[in-house]
């Protein structure tokens, strides 16, 4: 199992059909075929199923896509961090993070880094917690923007200077749109829509249930949502109101949805997040120097808030 091979099952399973990959990849299909064979044997299994329009991954075929596409991203940024830039700073940061108006303090750090260091480039991933926690455990990011309540006690860290509020995404033509604050009788018996990270982590309920002072198991729950975007169509359509930060979701004049503040507040303490005695490249540790400086405190592992 090489590198080569492993891209050559990617261009596969990304175009379903042998005559195309083989084009993409500007070998013959036998050539294709055989070395998918000898890959097929290599496992034990196929990889692939034969269907009237082409091929599908089988539930092997599945397991490897997934672990040959990390490995090939691990494989690539090592040769970029390996290679020679002489005496100049060069390379690539990545980034995994949570949707928030927080991501100004690393995209103003980020503009200010590279009028420095130009030939450094970044990269970033949006996702929740259970994402970038596992790119982060499998060296695939350098550093994660963590939106509490989230379990970080495992990583180093430090908090940035503001916190996010919690509301409701509501449609202004809703009851609920002409309220200042939202409290908790408000919401007993809507339909809500909640994020993944508060629905199925117990770390993450906590601050949840307390604010409501009960089991949000015991709510209307009627959808859950990674990324607000998703959300504010839901939102939009009818089928409830969204639990979220707020200054993420479009709230302006043209907007059909509103954002209503929690009472009493509820804020999430927004946390930059790195591997405990993770080998950092060159440029990752100079920026994780220059994003320090605008932490409120030094360096330290994070409780939550």
């Amino acid at each position: 199992m090489d590198i080569l091979t492993l891209k050559y099952f990617l261009a596969i399973a990304a175009k379903k059909n042998l005559t195309g990959a083989a084009g993409i990849l500007h070998i013959s299909q036998p050539a294709l075929s055989k070395r998918i064979g000898a890959l097929e044997s290599e496992i034990g299994g196929k990889l692939f199923a034969r269907k009237s329009h082409g091929v599908v991954l089988t539930e092997k075929g599945f397991l490897l896509k997934k672990r040959a596409e990390e490995i090939i991203d691990m494989h690539d940024r090592a040769k970029l961090e390996l290679s020679s830039c002489d005496n100049r700073l060069c390379g690539e940061i990545r980034i995994g993070g949570g949707e928030t108006s927080s991501m100004k303090y690393l995209a103003s750090t980020m503009r200010d880094f590279r009028s420095q260091h130009p030939e450094v480039t970044f990269d970033i991933y949006s996702g929740n917690f259970e994402y970038v926690s596992e790119r982060l455990d499998k060296g695939l990011i350098d550093f994660g923007l963590v939106i509490q309540p989230a379990d970080i006690s495992k990583y180093e860290g430090f908090a940035l200077p503001d916190r996010d509020a919690w509301g409701i995404l509501a449609r202004k033509d809703s009851p609920l749109a002409k309220r200042k604050y939202i409290r908790k009788n408000d919401l007993l018996k809507i339909p809500l829509i909640v994020s993944k990270q508060i629905a199925r982590r117990q770390f993450a309920k906590a601050k949840i249930n307390k604010w409501f002072g009960m089991e949000i198991d015991k709510l209307n729950i009627v959808a859950t949502y990674n990324l607000i975007y998703n959300a504010g169509i839901m939102v939009q359509e009818g089928m409830g109101c969204a639990l979220a930060i707020g200054g993420l979701a479009n709230t302006e004049k043209n907007s059909p949805l509103c954002f209503i503040p929690l009472s009493p507040r509820l804020e999430s303490e927004l946390n930059i997040i790195w591997k405990k005695n993770g080998i950092l490249s060159k440029p990752a540790e100079i920026f994780l120097s220059n994003l320090q400086k605008i932490s409120p405190a030094k360096k330290s592992s994070i409780l939550v808030r």
